[in-house]
């Protein structure tokens, strides 16, 4: 809640006129409370992993031969009830973990100097913020990850979530429930070291769940502006992950690849890249004509 009664007093106490978007974020949020505005993120959550998917199901669902060259996995497909199954499990999740942990962790966002006042952050210093807030996320939930593929780990937890070999883009949030609850601390980890605005906070919360989306989406599509991301992994490195499986010691990175590369963690996807280069150039097998199947990785001996 803004402590100004108007526009006028708000202008004075920052020593300017407002902007466009500080009088929208006036207008709108100045008789509401903070945790009011806090709880958006769940509406958020809700909206994002509602609609961000429906294109991709449509894509799905059409099977036309001008996407599914853009399939990963071209020989898997899921049926609408299938996918829908996925998005209720997903939901139900939300319901059940997400939603309450949301509504609980209020405090924590006070306590770390999440601001909701006037003035509003400049573009850059949004820019800046989500770029750190990525990658903090993105090492941190690399080792919690590889953690996950331990015996223990695997078995216990993170097996759920690879239930879908071929990844799709429900799928993005669909895990145990203690795993959901773990990969929090890497998101928050960014907003905790270097504090911002609410509407940045709303905007690292959506665009690391569209990220995740497009990341389990299945395809990888030529016009998908994170191609322009420096070191981005996108859907086709984390559709490796997916598909080798509970064997998987690569691409164990949400976001970037630098880690996977440094910590020597990408020479299975490596050596399959390699591989499909070398079908593909001597069209000796269906999978070098369609251009995504995958080579069995129980043969590849860098996948450990």
């Amino acid at each position: 809640m803004l402590p100004f009664d108007t526009i006028e007093e708000a202008a004075t106490f920052i020593g300017r006129n407002l902007t466009v978007a500080e009088t929208l974020w006036f207008n709108y949020s100045a008789k509401k409370s903070d945790y009011y505005l806090y709880c958006h993120n769940i509406l958020f959550l809700f909206l994002i992993f509602s609609l961000v998917p429906l294109p991709l199901v449509l894509v799905e669902m059409i099977r036309s031969l001008e996407f599914d060259k853009y399939k990963i996995q071209p020989k898997v497909s899921l049926s609408l009830s299938e996918m829908f199954q996925c998005y209720k499990d997903v939901m139900r999740m939300f319901i059940l973990v997400v939603g309450p942990l949301q509504l609980v962790s209020y405090p924590s966002i006070k306590m770390i100097g999440i601001r909701t006042g006037l003035p509003l952050p400049s573009l850059w210093e949004i820019v800046a913020q989500l770029t750190v807030y990525f990658m903090i996320e993105d090492y941190t939930n690399y080792w919690i990850h590889r953690f996950l593929h331990g015996k223990w780990g695997y078995e216990k937890i993170h097996r759920v979530h690879h239930e879908y070999a071929a990844p799709i883009c429900f799928a993005a949030p669909y895990a145990h429930w203690l795993e959901v609850l773990i990969l929090g601390i890497p998101s928050f980890l960014g907003p905790a070291i270097a504090p911002g605005h609410m509407i940045t906070f709303w905007l690292w919360i959506a665009l690391r769940q569209i990220e995740a989306i497009e990341t389990h989406s299945g395809y990888d599509f030529p016009w998908t502006p994170t191609r322009f991301v420096p070191f981005y992994g996108g859907a086709d490195y984390h559709d490796y992950h997916h598909y080798v499986g509970e064997q998987s010691q690569s691409n164990f990175a949400s976001i970037f690849t630098y880690c996977d590369y440094i910590y020597g963690t990408d020479k299975g996807y490596r050596y399959h890249k390699k591989v499909l280069k070398k079908l593909k150039e001597g069209s000796k097998t269906d999978g070098a004509q369609n251009g995504g199947s995958y080579y069995d990785p129980t043969q590849d001996p860098k996948s450990e």
